[in-house]
């Protein structure tokens, strides 16, 4: 019987092999165990927590942004607003201000058609006042905040680019609705939309406001209205109206005395491919205050009150907008803003 020397030899090459390999195994699983985190002296309940708090560990809040909505006898049009708002991309989560007094607000009927993807949080108030959705609630617990009137579907897209921009601009408001205020010939200043004749250039396309209706800010401008004079918040309070342009002129003092030498318009405005007005859905018939006949004399009065109470006209002039569709441009008021 002859023995094969050469098939010896393969079959221990063959296992020296595995040998190696299976020394190899060992220490580098060993030396990858090392790296783990010691759970010395703890129990399973103890380790399995530590990875709890880790998984629920808060996100950087800069990436994400809380819509405050505050409503008034529209709960049809809300319900359609928060499920078309579960969709948007980096949403945190839905404040809405509740200003139907002696109301319970629709939690239960909300919550029994979830499950949702984004939370909401009810603020029941106790007084039916504008000015209630300025206030620094502290559910919120993001930089950005999304307000958005209880009338206005803002698109998806609209949202997710303005919400771009807003971080680019994160110390003015970033907006899709434009207002201005020009001085007539006899020193009073009017209030109207940027296609209102400008008695310095002679034509428009020119903004000094972004209204909050449907616009980002930084949630430090909540407290930073909370804080101004208390005239500011007894005009709004008189006139339940005019809360979006005293934020304009708070914002703009706060950016001026930032830096005299780089002084910038309160706002930038954002040009919307697809914002609607749901009032005309209401079953509650109840219409919005710009419907009234005093609406924009209401408007022009704030505006002299504003700069009397402060002394000056803080508002800077921007025709700057920004458009998904090639950006920047510049405003124009046949774009029907």
């Amino acid at each position: 019987m002859r023995i094969s020397l050469r098939g010896c030899r393969m079959n221990i090459l063959r296992k020296a092999h595995l040998i190696l390999f299976a020394l190899l195994f060992i220490l580098v699983g060993a030396s990858l165990t090392s790296m783990l985190p010691q759970t010395v002296d703890t129990d399973d309940g103890e380790v399995m927590g530590v990875l709890r708090r880790k998984a629920n560990s808060s996100p950087q809040m800069k990436d994400f942004f809380t819509i405050v909505i505050q409503t008034y006898n529209r709960t049809d049009i809300l319900l359609k607003l928060l499920n078309h708002y579960q969709a948007v991309p980096h949403l945190r989560q839905i404040v809405i201000v509740w200003n139907n007094i002696g109301e319970r607000p629709p939690r239960q009927l909300w919550e029994s058609l979830g499950p949702h993807p984004v939370p909401i949080v009810f603020k029941e108030q106790s007084v039916n006042l504008m000015r209630n959705r300025l206030q620094s609630f502290p559910e919120i617990n993001t930089d950005a905040v999304l307000m958005v009137d209880d009338d206005t579907l803002v698109s998806v897209p609209d949202i997710t680019f303005a919400f771009s921009v807003w971080k680019q601009f994160s110390d003015q408001i970033v907006g899709f609705v434009p207002r201005k205020h020009v001085t007539t010939a006899s020193g009073v200043y009017s209030y109207g939309s940027f296609e209102l004749l400008d008695t310095e250039t002679g034509g428009g396309d020119r903004y000094s406001m972004v209204l909050v209706g449907a616009a980002f800010f930084h949630r430090r401008y909540l407290q930073l209205f909370q804080d101004q004079p208390s005239q500011v918040h007894a005009l709004v309070d008189e006139t339940q109206n005019c809360d979006d342009i005293a934020i304009n002129f708070a914002v703009a003092l706060w950016l001026s005395r930032q830096d005299r030498s780089k002084a910038r318009p309160s706002g930038v405005l954002v040009k919307p491919v697809d914002i609607r007005n749901l009032e005309r859905d209401a079953r509650s018939g109840y219409v919005g205050m710009w419907h009234r006949p005093e609406h924009m004399l209401q408007r022009s009065y704030c505006l002299n009150r504003l700069a009397q109470i402060y002394g000056s006209m803080p508002l800077l002039y921007s025709n700057i907008m920004l458009t998904q569709f090639g950006f920047p441009s510049y405003a124009n008021h046949k774009s029907k803003i």
